[in-house]
């Protein structure tokens, strides 16, 4: 009788602690989700305000180089001013002749960007598996990676014609080696356990190509995109200052030689507008990859 006396005792004493317990966790759950919505409220007044920020920049400077301009501040001639940019780009778009420039630029950056993973991931590939080769060829590929690309496009033009293949040879030289020896240090920085476990259960070098180096190393290949596509549009633009008869590289190298400031300049901020969107395009690629990865 006694001890069903002390049970019956206990029993609402650990109901007790249960239900004091569960509060506790209940506080606690809340404050952490009140502690997130706030951290959340505030990353995301925090993006809003950067990027307030830079269209602010970007309305003062043109307002500013505006303002100087109309004001003979600055000489017009020279400097030209963003109302006479895009009078021109306007001009331009409706006789049409921007596009041809453009399309053109556009189809040796991307094609030489191609080419440049293309041959930079296969390379690599051939580079992983003979040691032997990597150790002979490392030394060519960082002195060439280290020459100064302008230097090779006269002698491309020489080599090849000045034609458009040219071209785009002048954008790969400028991303191919650097491209290369990332990709080859990535490639070697696999984790050394997945590929130990491979060769354990017979697995081939292949094998451990297939499963193990090239899935680690997809972060690796897409940050050498982002780099890549910069890199070719800088070669290409080289390329066409020497041996071109159209493109975005022509148009600044032939507006600077017959004083057009407005064509120079209008070319330069299309340039960088061209950057801009290859850079997001592959900054695209990434987030889809980052999603699919993490699901």
């Amino acid at each position: 009788m006694k001890m069903n006396r002390m049970s019956k005792t206990e029993i609402p004493a650990a109901s007790g602690t249960n239900i004091t317990s569960n509060a506790s966790a209940i506080s606690t759950a809340a404050s952490s989700s009140t502690a997130q919505r706030t951290f959340l409220s505030k990353y995301r007044l925090h993006k809003k305000f950067v990027a307030a920020a830079r269209i602010l920049l970007l309305v003062v400077f043109l307002s500013v180089w505006e303002l100087t301009a109309s004001h003979q501040i600055i000489d017009s001639f020279i400097f030209s001013s963003p109302s006479k940019i895009a009078r021109c780009f306007l001009d331009m778009v409706s006789d049409r002749s921007i596009f041809l420039h453009l399309g053109v630029t556009l189809y040796e950056t991307i094609v030489s960007f191609l080419l440049v993973i293309v041959f930079s991931i296969l390379t690599a590939v051939l580079l992983w598996f003979s040691k032997k080769l990597s150790e002979i060829l490392e030394p060519y590929l960082v002195v060439l990676n280290s020459l100064p690309k302008s230097a090779l496009a006269p002698l491309l033009i020489v080599w090849l014609g000045a034609t458009r293949t040219t071209i785009i040879v002048a954008g790969m030289s400028v991303a191919i080696f650097g491209s290369i020896l990332n990709l080859y240090t990535s490639f070697m920085s696999a984790d050394p356990g997945k590929m130990t476990l491979i060769y354990t259960l017979g697995g081939k070098r292949h094998q451990v190509l297939t499963k193990v180096v090239l899935p680690s190393s997809i972060p690796a290949i897409i940050s050498n995109m982002k780099v890549n596509i910069g890199l070719c549009l800088v070669g290409v633009i080289i390329g066409e200052f020497l041996a071109a008869k159209e493109g975005l590289g022509y148009l600044i190298i032939y507006s600077s030689q017959v004083f057009k400031m407005d064509w120079l300049l209008m070319s330069i901020c299309l340039l960088c507008l061209f950057a801009m969107c290859l850079y997001a395009l592959i900054n695209q690629l990434e987030s889809c990859y980052l999603k699919r990865n993490k699901r």
